[in-house]
């Protein structure tokens, strides 16, 4: 009986230094894929192909399967990809937005192409209470709606939901919203800048509706980017629902260190 306890207990000991190796090794592949990306999106690799496994283990320091498994995760995100007597390869691009300045998309977007919006819907709704609350007008007062699909070359990239009080949407809503961001329709409209925006940044599960839109897998993550946004004298007059593919899409901003 003792010596069935010790097999059990060597039996036990072996299984869990598996295990802990495996989960090592996942956390390595992860910290690779890592770096890997930020090569990827930084166009580290010019040509577009990916150096080979043993080149990357080498540069890195990481064992064949750790190497293996972190490209398994860029596959998985859709970055690269595996073609039979090329190597690994880049297949998709991921375009910068940043947080530090309040510009619309097109103007964010302007050097890496045109930006064009399908406008779904526009006309007058009832504000809901949020709506009303952070538009600052009265429960049930109608503003404009817009909801917009918007593209970069052709590609979906964003799905926008768009509130704006109803004395500076009407004039919107015979404006060319396809091809012009709203932010400069407003400062045309209001002949005062935009001065600030609240934003929320957060990572939700695509809905069936915004997926088919977006032409993404239902399901699947996007960012989901809420902003508020005021005229120079502090009016709000833009409150955004932006959903982004979550795969063509990267944010980026400077932060400065303030005690």
């Amino acid at each position: 009986m003792p010596s069935e306890r010790i097999r059990d207990h060597a039996g036990q000991g072996a299984t869990t230094v598996a295990a802990r190796r495996r989960r090592l090794r996942a956390d390595r592949a992860r910290q690779l894929a890592d770096l890997l990306r930020h090569q990827v999106l930084a166009g580290g690799f010019p040509h577009g192909t990916l150096p080979h496994e043993a080149a990357i283990g080498a540069d890195y320091r990481a064992s064949r399967n750790t190497v293996r498994q972190a490209l398994d995760l860029l596959r998985a995100e859709g970055l690269v990809e595996r073609q039979p007597g090329v190597g690994t390869v880049v297949v998709a691009e991921k375009y910068p937005h940043g947080l530090d300045r309040l510009m619309g998309l097109a103007e964010t977007l302007r050097e890496h192409g045109r930006v064009s919006n399908e406008v779904r819907t526009a006309g007058p709704v009832a504000a809901p209470a949020p709506v009303a609350e952070r538009l600052r007008v009265p429960v049930g007062a109608d503003v404009l709606y817009i909801e917009r699909l918007r593209r970069l070359n052709g590609l979906p990239l964003s799905l926008d939901l768009t509130y704006i009080p109803l004395d500076l949407g009407t004039a919107l809503l015979g404006a060319d919203l396809e091809n012009t961001d709203v932010f400069r329709l407003l400062e045309g409209i209001t002949g005062q800048p935009l001065g600030h925006a609240e934003i929320t940044l957060e990572a939700v599960n695509a809905d069936a509706h915004s997926a088919t839109v977006l032409q993404a897998p239902r399901g699947s993550a996007v960012l989901m980017l809420e902003r508020l946004t005021h005229l120079a004298d502090g009016r709000p007059v833009d409150l955004e629902f932006i959903r982004f593919r979550g795969d063509r899409i990267t944010m980026s901003g400077l932060l400065r260190r303030s005690l």
